[in-house]
Parts: C-alpha cells; structure tokens; sequence
C-alpha cells in the first residue's frame, strides 16, 4: 500500500507525521478511532484564556463568505491565477466558491500545492503489524514523560493549556514533546470554532474534476525500503523538540485571537487585514526537530521544504508556457512573502497583480 500524504509548503503536514502517523492506511484509522473526539463548540471568547494568555477577543464568524480575490500572474496571453489559502478557518464558514468555480472551469489545468509521496510499499495486514511500532515511536524513549522532557516552567504552562483542550488524557503525557505540541494545537484550534482541514482546496480540487480539467500536482518520492527498521530507529533516537514545543505554547498563549482574526479576514476577502496580522509560525522549527535527526537525513528529508518549492515553480512555469489559463492553490502567507515565489516570478519577468 503506498501512502500518499498531501501538505503544501508551510503547512504543519511534516514529514514526520507523515513517517510515523501515517505508515499505512490502516494504521491512520486505528489511531483516529484510538483518539480522543474534539469538541464541536467553540468557547466564548471570554473563555479562552489561560495562564498569560490572550483573551479569543475576536469571534469566529459562521455563514456564507466569498474569501479573498486572486492573484493574478501574466505572461502575454497566458495568466496564472492562485487562490490563496488561509489555515485555520473558521468552522461553520460556507464558502462561496461560485467565481473559482468558473475560473478552474475556464482553466486547462489545475496546479495543486506540492506532495510528498511516502512510499514504503507494504500491504494492508503488514500495515497492521506496524501498529505497535507505530505507537512506540510517538513515545519518549526510555519510558519518559513530558515532565523529563521539557523545563519545568513550560511544563507548568503545558498543564494550563492541556487542562483547557485537551482534558485528563494521561497517554498524551507519555508522547515526545513535539507530537504533544501538535496535538495540543489541534484541540486548541478546534475548541476554538476553527478548522485546520483543506476545506477550500478539497472544493478546488473537486471543481476541477467535475469540469474534467486537468490536475498537476508536484511529487517529491521519499522511498522508505524497511518502515520497521526505520521506525526501530526513530523510537531510539532523541529529539532536538523542545524549541517546537516552546514555540506552540507561545502560538496558543499569544495567537488564538489572531488566529481568529485571520481565519475571518479570510472569509471576508480582507486582504490588507491578512497583512495587518502577522505571525511567527512554529512549523519551522517542529520541522527542523525532525529534518536534523540521523533518520530524516538517512531517507534524505533534510531539505525537502526547499525541493517541494522548486518542484511548484518549475510546474508554474511549465503551466504559464503551455497553457492560456491555469488555477493554483497556495498559502495566502507565502503569497504575502516580501521574497516568496511571487517575487521569483516577477523577477523573472511576469507580471504580478494584487487582488
């Protein structure tokens, strides 16, 4: 079985997830069924706060919302436009998809985020047998807790937190610090009447295939030749997480209420609200605690982040040259980049509108 996992560039679909969440098909429903559910209703803005924490002072809209114009990329006749995408969003938002529905309509192609391809080709039941690598792996070494794993004070700000979204769960205790960060993340999300599902490139993608247009979608291959083996090593090696963790603490404590801001500029189309509300994002530094393990570096993961980029321009181009309209999907913060892909692109000659 070949497990294709979906991420864009900076979203929070690491690679690590991927390797260790996901080996098998079957092994991602086990652990869903084996999670705890997370709450449907969103807490009263008054009610989100913790220990130094912001007030959630902004409410997370519901109904129908048409989000943000689009960019709009140039080449003579030939014109490139990308949808920008915002995570979280808001959980009861609909989306009003009418005009992209005609623009990918009116496309030859639709360009996707990048994909990583993790292929370690094993069955269904060999899946199954990796169930308790699988689990084992996500755990400290050495039976360790959180407590042992991170200083005291951010364990301390990590009883708050865990105590308002996640509850008395007392297996998350056990888990590397990383896996607790982003589970934490979640639950806060959700509890917070956000949403971090691809709601709006899921309905792009099925625009396209309804209009039977054309779908690309770079693929970077990790090829994983022995899941076990690789998942032996994992579980013994240590990581370098306790700055993924700090930072998600900070994320939760200091942004929810810009979370909410920006998942509702969003449905608006406020785009000089999206700018207004910067942000430092933890990814980065959750997945430079993966990429630096011996690991990462043995599947070559190391620098993924900078081939996925180089995998999507090379396809833009390709798409600006061949086709007279494509439709893209991507982050609407790496549209935002004062040297993100947009500037490649104009640097490279093409013109670039603003919506």
């Amino acid at each position: 079985m070949r497990h294709l996992v979906r991420t864009t560039f900076f979203s929070m679909a690491l690679p690590l997830v991927s390797f260790v969440v996901f080996s098998a098909d079957a092994v991602a429903q086990a652990a869903d069924v084996a999670g705890d559910a997370q709450s449907d209703v969103p807490l009263e803005p008054s009610s989100v706060q913790t220990s130094g924490a912001q007030d959630l002072d902004t409410v997370v809209i519901a109904g129908r919302y048409p989000g943000p114009g689009l960019w709009k990329i140039r080449s003579g006749e030939h014109t490139l436009w990308i949808l920008g995408t915002q995570n979280p969003l808001p959980k009861r938002m609909e989306w009003d998809s009418a005009n992209v529905e005609r623009k990918v309509a009116a496309a030859q192609e639709l360009l996707l985020a990048p994909t990583v391809k993790m292929d370690a080709d094993i069955g269904f039941f060999r899946g199954l047998t990796l169930l308790p690598s699988l689990f084992k792996a996500r755990k400290n070494p050495d039976d360790k807790t959180l407590r042992d794993m991170v200083p005291m004070e951010q364990y301390a700000r990590w009883q708050v937190l865990k105590a308002r979204y996640i509850g008395s769960d007392r297996g998350v205790e056990s888990w590397r610090p990383m896996f607790a960060a982003l589970e934490l993340y979640n639950k806060a999300i959700a509890r917070s009447g956000m949403t971090v599902e691809p709601v709006v490139s899921d309905a792009v993608e099925k625009a396209a295939k309804r209009s039977k247009v054309k779908i690309t979608t770079p693929v970077l291959t990790i090829k994983i030749a022995d899941p076990k083996k690789a998942l032996r090593e994992f579980s013994s090696e240590a990581l370098n997480d306790q700055e993924c963790f700090r930072r998600t603490l900070d994320r939760i404590e200091t942004d929810l209420g810009a979370m909410a801001g920006r998942a509702n500029a969003w449905a608006e189309g406020d785009i000089q609200a999206l700018r207004d509300l910067p942000y430092e994002s933890q990814y980065s530094a959750c997945r430079a605690a993966f990429t630096e393990t011996g690991i990462a570096r043995k599947q070559g993961m190391q620098d993924m982040q900078a081939r996925m980029e180089a995998a999507w321009f090379a396809a833009a181009e390709k798409s600006l040259s061949q086709n007279l309209s494509t439709f893209a999907v991507m982050p609407v913060s790496q549209l935002m980049r004062s040297e993100g892909l947009l500037a490649r692109l104009a640097a490279k000659g093409y013109t670039i509108e603003a919506p």
